[in-house]
């Protein structure tokens, strides 16, 4: 059940009033103000005791400086889940333009587009910018090969559909025969040829495991049980690696980032792009349906995640996906920020 389903007709109407004036002015929103600012039809006292009710339900909280009100994760929830299953917010033309000018550009190199891409995203919305190159996760592996380039090294060879060719280096523990580098390369092309790169990641240990060899290419074996999904997570080369993130600054200059506390954590997240990239690409693995993913403070399940929104959408460039999105403090216009990440990863789509 939605959490937007506990709610009667007129406390959805004035939650609607919060969200917005405080999405607007970022100040707590009293009873008076929602009076005179949207018609609501009621009296400042009937609104007053529909947002206590609210509080009660746990879609407002009460700062203790202020008579008014601000929305919870909660409220932001059941207000996104009601934009989701309403038409889509319209992206003006002027905006429309601004985004495939900025993008098209005069390159047609992915990493260039990309950069773009989160840049003007960033500066649409007000947001941090961010994208994902071109992930091979639909990709078939067609073959393994490993090849020795170090008495503790090798490395790993992954032919795709298309004759597309990634590396890895595997570290190894002392000085392995060529016979088992061998009979391990059998074994994973036995066991994990044919299928999609999504596919192994999510059962590569299980694929492996009970393989009949020797203990030396057991102990081969057993590092891509243990290490398989990380050795297959790969993606088309990009020289600032997978992960690209706009100006820090547009979101920086928001209420919420003011304190020092709260700047540092923006900051984290800027300075960590392996997680960054974690983040956001598991917000759309295994997904099936197509569409706009959006994650609202404690919903990360990360701590260091709790006072952030992001919204993303998967873009395509052939069969290969990747993602683009915003990032920005809980309180945003839910309604623009969707429409526009949305359209923008059509955008990328067809300029791809």
């Amino acid at each position: 059940m939605s959490s937007a389903d506990e709610l009667t007709p007129r406390e959805r109407r004035v939650l609607e009033a919060v969200i917005q004036t405080y999405v607007q002015t970022a100040e707590p929103a009293g009873s008076r103000v929602l009076s005179r600012r949207f018609g609501l039809g009621v009296s400042p006292a009937t609104i007053r005791n529909t947002m206590s009710d609210l509080e009660e339900k746990g879609f407002l909280s009460h700062p203790h400086t202020s008579a008014g009100r601000v929305p919870t994760d909660k409220a932001y929830r059941a207000y996104v889940d009601a934009l989701l299953n309403a038409p889509a917010t319209a992206v003006v033309g002027a905006e429309r333009e601004r985004l495939r000018e900025d993008i098209a550009g005069s390159s047609s190199a992915i990493e260039t587009i990309l950069r773009r891409a989160a840049q003007s995203l960033g500066v649409l919305t007000q947001e941090l910018g961010v994208a994902l190159g071109p992930r091979l996760d639909a990709s078939i592996l067609r073959r393994l090969d490993l090849v020795r380039v170090g008495s503790e090294k090798l490395l790993l060879v992954l032919t795709l559909d298309g004759g597309v060719v990634r590396t890895v280096f595997v570290e190894v523990r002392g000085t392995l025969t060529e016979g088992s580098v061998l009979e391990v390369t059998r074994v994973l092309n036995e066991r994990l040829a044919g299928h999609t790169l999504r596919a192994l990641r999510a059962s590569v240990g299980d694929r492996l495991r009970d393989s009949s060899t020797n203990p030396e290419a057991e102990e081969l074996l057993n590092i891509f049980v243990q290490e398989g999904e990380q050795l297959l997570d790969v993606a088309l080369p990009m020289t600032g690696g997978s992960v690209i993130v706009g100006q820090a600054s547009v979101l920086a200059e928001q209420p919420e980032f003011s304190g020092a506390e709260s700047l540092r954590r923006l900051l984290t997240l800027t300075e960590e792009p392996a997680r960054l990239a974690d983040t956001l690409r598991r917000k759309h693995e295994g997904d099936e349906k197509p569409g706009v993913c959006i994650t609202i403070g404690g919903e990360h399940g990360d701590p260091r995640m709790d006072q952030f929104t992001v919204v993303t959408a998967e873009y395509h460039a052939g069969s290969l996906a990747g993602v683009i999105g915003v990032i920005g403090p809980t309180r945003m216009p839910y309604d623009k920020v969707i429409s526009l990440v949305q359209h923008t990863s059509r955008l990328l789509s067809d300029l791809l």
